[in-house]
């Protein structure tokens, strides 16, 4: 699935009325299968996974964002309309809307941008890369207007070193080295990663799939 695009899976919507169980924990409500659709969305620095839950019989609407449930609305007789809600001072919408053939479109809004011009145009100005050492999930999102490093969603206060064309940042999470690496070129400022010595690719975000976005 497109970084860009939310995933709409209509078989996974609820054949018989499902009443949510306020007694159950809430990761014992977090069910992946019921979801319709799902956003992975950068802000301030962080990784935002957003979900929705939309039972078109039981009327029940529910939004998750990084596994924790933040809307719930069931037995609604209107099954189309839009639920707002705030990340990190930045105001969200999903909207649903009839689609032809009896089926719903899901929308995501982001200060007043749809989803794709949003992400876009946030594209030019961060760096990510995406690395796994022995089954961890290390996201590593460098700002270029403030020059802030985020590791995974916690800004690190490291201070770059200079050498030869450049600078070099070096921290450390879990026995693992990280080396952040700034370089003057024709073209600008070229940065790269090192993990435990080896050079990572970097991620972008216009390509990136909520497969590479492990759940938090």
């Amino acid at each position: 699935m497109s970084f860009l695009s939310p995933t709409l899976k209509l078989e996974n919507l609820a054949k018989e009325p499902q009443l949510v169980q306020d007694h159950l924990p809430e990761e014992n409500r977090y069910a992946k299968g019921n979801f319709v659709a799902r956003w992975c969305v950068p802000i301030n620095g962080r990784m935002y996974r957003i979900e929705l839950d939309h039972g078109t019989t039981s009327g029940r609407r529910m939004v998750w964002i990084n596994g924790k449930e933040i809307i719930r609305r069931d037995w609604m007789f209107k099954l189309v309309g839009e639920d707002s809600f705030k990340i990190d001072k930045a105001r969200c919408i999903i909207r649903v809307d009839p689609a032809p053939g009896f089926k719903y479109q899901y929308s995501l809004y982001i200060d007043g941008q749809p989803y794709k011009q949003y992400t876009k145009e946030l594209a030019r100005t961060l760096r990510t890369w995406i690395t796994v050492v022995d089954e961890v999930e290390y996201r590593i999102v460098l700002e270029l207007d403030s020059l802030n490093i985020f590791l995974n969603d916690k800004l690190r206060d490291e201070m770059g070193e200079f050498v030869d064309g450049g600078t070099d940042t070096y921290f450390e999470e879990n026995g693992v080295k990280f080396q952040l690496c700034a370089r003057s070129s024709g073209n600008g400022i070229r940065h790269s990663l090192k993990v435990n010595g080896e050079v990572i690719p970097e991620v972008s975000l216009i390509n990136l799939d909520e497969k590479d976005l492990k759940p938090t």
